[in-house]
């Protein structure tokens, strides 16, 4: 028995005891007591918000003191409000702090303002429900579990519900879930027929009294357990019945339903997956790096405090001019000391890092939302950067996991040539059979059921149907449109098909077009236009596809009275069948080579005339099978078996699984920037593998693996490790050993049954659990907890040696997969190859694989907007995925990677001016520089430029960056910024400073300057280095800069104009009246930079600084350039973008050929629906016939 957790929601009152003795199901009722409690339940409003209006100051000011350079800054502006320690002013460290809570508050204001904007517009949708006995409009955030409620057509469904009944017969009700997996055919769901009896009123719907019992919520988007209970009688509920929130009524006027799920609890919120808070790894990288400088500060400044120390003791106590009025001894000095170089090298540990990352990350999100390559015209859908702090992280993806049914493909399925009697239709012919190249649409006008949107170019095809010279073209049509399980309805006069799969629906379609059109449909006949004549042909049994069976068969009675079987299926499955005298049987088959090769879709058709006689004992066998009491499904087929045989084959079709534009390119793109993609998918096996090869992942030449030789593999490969296990094994360093020899173009293609199976993710069996017995001494309980260590040990093993052998595939597809196994693929990945991944979807199934992944990207333009709202990254069309990672991924990097280096420089050749400064000050922490320029140095001087080259700089243009996927590579390697570089910043800065401080100290020793006075005090030399350092800092950002614009020139002439503006207002006597004890430098810019002596020392140390670096610039491209270096040096001989050229595939006669599987559906077809008759409006049986035998599944009618 199944067992459920408890959760009770609101009883029926004379069956609360049965409820509770149960203890395992979730109770749902719908009675309602006269004072309406709310239910125990979640509500059904959706919250994705962070703050309100009480919260956001609290909880954002909490979130941002929780990352450390904050915090710290916080701690050294409370060591600055005490005077003994502090040489520096407070307004230092207060400016820079408020500007960066003030800019990342307000961007957080932003964003959580757009989600509460979006929960407001979902939340007040408003849906009818009854209250007080009749149906009011509420919003949906006042749904409750039990309600019912009342949808029609193009709803949206609000919450998980049970279908109650409907306007349409038999209560069926169309439903499209584009919102959960991206597919637009329709699918139908149908009520029990006692709902559908007696809930079609709102005075019967107002007085329901019935209760569900039904498992816990759950992610499982094609399963359902549960009961109802109603009129002291029980009725089996599963998902055939239940309506899932994000789903929209199609085709159905009005439908009614209960709510079993509201909110958090429903099905498409459960496979949203856990939020998870997205950082690049720059971010790690750069949070290692500002700890780094944390202890390099600490180490720094209490070496310093302890030179002071020593100082005092040797000189200090011994200076009586020096003497301060107190009598500390040198070690409290010292101690005091250590704060106060804290404070003083606090710049080392840059505040405004952070906030001017956020700055760039905005700007970079912003070029992506204005690309204009990237905007989709056909449905006015612009690309989306939906957050801004993962776009460096886009030029450094390693493998990409991508959903294929609405993402790779277009999911339209178009007719596009069959073979027929051995001849191939389909090319560009005109009506006398010859070839040509001009492009000429065939005119279906002489067909009135024409719909006008197939594309056909071949014109003999048409004048064979029309002539009948061949009447196998004829029957060929006629089986295409009589074999099937499509619905029919007629709207506003013109014919709608309603198919199980889109394949089904393209060739009906096709067969309208060629003049032989599906009418319409009973329980026993069905009614087609063959060339404008109608014709009805009874029914006498419908043989539904399944995926063991690959194929579907209906047998029907012509008007004139004979028998006939016509069948279509895979080529597989049928050839197994054939009468062994068929005359084109090898015909066709090289024609699906044919077809394979160019990737599409191919299936094949066949009829059989039966006799009266051998019918009649086929139909005794058939009507036996149809109510078997157990093993149903498997006598069925024994008997189908019976009947498909000795079958003429009549031709094959090919059908094209349209891919959405530049999907090839891209993909081969992505690959040569050493991209590797996995292909994650629901579908079928066959399905997968064709889209494979139509989208290039897929080779002619490439070796594919099943699940079952890598099954074989890892099995080999556990034993020989457990074989070399042992203590000698711990010491030993791991070897890695491929699984295939190197050079061979490998691809992997696996089920999701195979996943779970090599993976060891199968599910224990409860009954196994039960008999467990509880470990009763101590060592029964160590030897479970060894034998449990050991399986996990077994399965991690397993897992690795997956992800190492999958690794080393060119190409792996994963189909029919679950959600949670698509996000268990890419955990694996990132876990074990410690690698950067990105997901791609468009549906809800898609949620949980973009949440795992580093970076999420939602297909948007589709219906479906669920993957969209939980990634990282939107845009219409996979093929924008070559320019987002290409172009903006690979120079967010690059910009993000030169703002770091250059950021660390520039701030350690200001800071340890101090340090130097110090030998010379008896480590007193004084600072070198005027407290003004400190506070203004990062923010105004040095600023602009380096924020200007994050935001603008490319080392090539777009074009050559999708020309040469191979630039991508540095950033999946970090060579651009990693603790080397780090360290290489480091020391240029360290060196920078000591030039700085120690030209300008040798120049004003023993001087004089022109009008005879000294320059040589303290403020003159602070106002001189900061003139070198400033004009300095901006020259090297200017050697650092690939891509010149008027703003970078502008920025760094300006920043150097700016400085010294400031500069001079701030020593003017003017403003050292107003505030005396904040601007004490009066006259020292006047009075030190009219001196020529000064002039030439800022010049000789800012030479001195830069000339070293271009040599080394100069050389290093001289003689070892870089890839982009030789492609900037030859950029104009490049500017002529290459043309993408697909692969042309060789076929071979006779060479093993590969097919995809007709997809006629991922469950079986209607043929149930159908052949039970309940698709069809009828008079409705009285309830007890409905109940007494409403177990009835197939009824067959024979005429004699």
């Amino acid at each position: 028995m199944k067992w459920f957790p408890t959760v009770m929601m609101k009883p029926k009152t004379n069956l609360k005891t049965r409820g509770l003795q149960l203890n395992q199901n979730r109770i749902v009722s719908t009675e309602k007591p006269r004072k309406r409690e709310r239910h125990s339940g979640k509500s059904n409003a959706i919250k994705t918000y962070k703050y309100n209006g009480f919260t956001f100051l609290p909880m954002n000011l909490f979130e941002q003191f929780k990352r450390a350079a904050n915090f710290y800054f916080l701690i050294l502006l409370i060591l600055q409000a005490i005077p003994q320690i502090s040489t520096l002013a407070w307004y230092t460290t207060l400016v820079p702090l408020l500007l960066v809570l003030g800019i990342t508050a307000i961007k957080d204001l932003v964003d959580d303002v757009a989600r509460h904007k979006m929960d407001k517009e979902i939340n007040n949708r408003t849906c009818e429900v009854i209250k007080d006995g009749r149906f009011k409009s509420i919003k949906w955030k006042d749904i409750q579990v039990g309600d019912v409620i009342r949808l029609k057509k193009n709803d949206f469904i609000p919450a998980d519900i049970l279908l109650l009944s409907s306007s349409e017969p038999n209560s069926l009700c169309y439903v499209e879930t584009a919102e959960l997996d991206g597919e637009t055919n329709l699918k139908f769901k149908m009520a029990l027929e006692i709902t559908d009896q007696y809930l079609q009123i709102e005075d019967n719907l107002a007085t329901f009294d019935g209760f569900i019992e039904c498992e816990e919520p759950n992610n499982r988007l094609d399963k359902f357990t549960g009961t109802l209970f109603w009129r002291n009688q029980s009725f089996p509920l599963d998902a055939d019945k239940i309506l899932l929130r994000g789903c929209v009524i199609r085709n159905t006027d009005v439908c009614h339903g209960l709510v079993i799920f509201a909110g958090a609890d429903t099905k498409i919120m459960k496979n949203s997956g856990k939020t998870r808070f997205k950082r690049t790894k720059i971010d790690y990288l750069m949070n290692y790096m500002v700890y780094t400088i944390f202890i390099v500060l600490i180490l720094v400044s209490a070496g310093l405090a302890i030179g002071h120390a020593y100082w005092e003791a040797q000189v200090g106590n011994y200076s009586w001019y020096l003497y301060d009025g107190e009598n500390a001894t040198p070690s409290y000095r010292g101690f005091l000391n250590f704060w106060g170089y804290i404070i003083v090298l606090n710049t080392m540990v840059p505040i405004s890092l952070y906030v001017s990352v956020e700055v760039i990350r905005l700007g970079q999100s912003h070029f992506i939302n204005w690309d204009l390559q990237m905007y989709y015209a056909e449905k006015d859908t612009p690309a989306k950067a939906r957050t801004t702090t993962l776009n460096e992280q886009l030029g450094q993806i390693h493998y990409i996991f991508s959903d294929k049914t609405g993402t790779l493909t277009q999911n339209i399925m178009t007719f596009k040539k069959c073979c027929i009697n051995g001849n191939i239709y389909g090319d560009h012919r005109d009506a006398s059979q010859h070839s040509h190249s001009k492009i000429e649409l065939v005119d279906f006008s002489w067909n009135t059921f024409a719909d006008g949107k197939l594309a056909f170019y071949d014109h003999y095809l048409i004048e064979q149907i029309q002539s009948g010279k061949e009447p196998e073209i004829r029957q060929f049509f006629f089986l295409l449109s009589i074999c099937h399980t499509v619905m029919v309805d007629r709207i506003d006069g013109q014919i709608n098909y309603q198919a199980a799969s889109p394949d089904e629906g393209a060739l009906v379609n096709a067969a309208r077009n060629f003049g032989f059109a599906f009418l319409a449909r009973t329980q026993n006949t069905i009614t087609v236009s063959e060339l404008g004549t109608e014709r009805t042909y009874s029914v006498l049994a419908i043989l539904d596809f399944n995926s063991d069976r690959k194929r579907m068969s209906i047998i029907v009675r012509t008007p004139e009275g004979s028998i006939r079987l016509y069948c279509k299926g895979a080529d597989t499955v049928i050839y197994e069948r054939l009468h062994r005298m068929n005359p084109m049987k090898q015909e066709t088959q090289d024609a699906l080579d044919i077809f394979a090769s160019e990737t599409l879709r191919t299936l094949c058709l066949c009829y059989k005339e039966i006799e009266e006689k051998e019918f009649a004992e086929w139909n005794k066998k058939f009507m036996a099978a149809s109510v078997a009491s157990s093993n149903r499904d498997e006598a069925l087929d024994k008997v189908y078996e019976e009947i498909e045989r000795d079958l003429i084959l009549l031709g094959a079709t090919a059908i094209e699984d349209k891919l959405q534009d530049g999907v090839p390119e891209t993909i081969s793109k992505l690959a040569k920037a050493d991209i590797k993609i996995w292909v994650l998918t629901g579908d079928k096996k066959e399905t997968a593998e064709n889209i494979g090869f139509a989208c290039e992942l897929l080779t002619e030449d490439t070796t594919i693996c099943y699940g079952e030789d890598i099954n074989s593999l890892l099995h080999t490969r556990m034993e020989n490790q457990r074989n070399r296990g042992g203590v000698s094994a711990k010491f030993a360093p791991p070897v890695y050993e491929p699984f295939f020899p190197p050079g061979e173009n490998r691809a992997l293609i696996i089920t999701g049954s195979w996943l779970n199976e090599i993976l060891l993710e199968k599910k224990t069996k409860r009954s196994k659990i039960l008999k467990l017995k509880f470990p009763r001494t101590e060592e029964e309980r160590r030897m479970r907890s060894q034998s449990r260590r050991r399986l996990e040990e077994k399965k991690e093993q397993r897992q690795k040696n997956f992800v190492d052998l999958a690794c080393e595939c060119s190409a792996v597809i994963c189909c029919r997969v679950t959600p949670k196994q698509k996000a268990m693929v890419v955990d694996l990945v990132k876990r074990y190859k410690k690698a950067i991944t990105l997901a791609i979807g468009d549906g809800a199934n898609d949620v949980n694989m973009i949440k795992t992944a580093h970076i999420g990207v939602g297909i948007s333009g589709q219906e479906g907007m669920q993957a969209v709202m939980s990634s990282d990254y939107s845009f219409a069309q996979f093929r924008y995925l070559q320019r987002l990672l290409l172009v903006h991924g690979r120079w967010s990097y690059i910009r993000m990677c030169k703002f770091l280096r250059y950021f660390f420089y520039k701030n350690f050749a200001f800071t340890l001016v101090h340090f130097w400064y110090s030998f010379f000050n008896g480590y007193s922490a004084q600072t070198a520089y005027e407290d003004w320029f400190i506070t203004l140095y990062n923010v105004l001087y040095s600023s602009l430029p380096v924020l200007l080259m994050g935001l603008l700089d490319q080392d090539v243009s777009d074009k050559l960056s999708l020309r040469f996927p191979g630039l991508y590579v540095v950033g999946q390697r970090d060579l651009l910024f990693n603790y080397k570089r780090f360290f290489v910043s480091l020391l240029h800065g360290v060196l920078t400073s000591m030039v700085l401080f120690f030209i300008p100290l040798g120049a004003y020793l023993q001087t004089v300057g022109q009008d005879g006075e000294a320059p040589s005090d303290y403020q003159s030399f602070a106002v001189t280095v900061a003139s070198a350092l400033v004009i300095t800092v901006n020259f090297q950002i200017g050697l650092d800069t690939s891509y010149w614009t008027f703003v970078n020139a502008f920025s760094i002439f300006g920043s150097i104009a700016l400085y010294f503006g400031i500069m001079f207002d701030f020593h003017s006597a003017g403003i050292h009246v107003l505030f005396p004890s904040a601007f004490q430098f009066t006259g020292t810019a006047s009075n030190a930079l009219r001196q020529p002596y000064i002039w030439l020392t800022i010049i000789l140390t800012v030479a001195v600084c830069l000339l070293p670096v271009v040599a080394i610039r100069f050389l290093s491209m001289t003689i070892w350039p870089s890839e982009s270096d030789k492609i900037q040096k030859h950029r104009k001989r490049l500017k002529a973008e290459e043309q993408w050229k697909r692969r042309q595939n060789v076929f071979r006669r006779g060479a093993s050929s590969r097919r995809s599987a007709y997809a006629f559906s991922h469950q079986r077809g209607y043929a149930d629906l159908i052949s039970s008759g309940r698709s069809i409006r009828k008079k409705r049986s009285p309830l007890d016939a409905i109940i007494a035998d409403g177990t009835a599944e197939y009824r067959r009618t024979v005429e004699s």
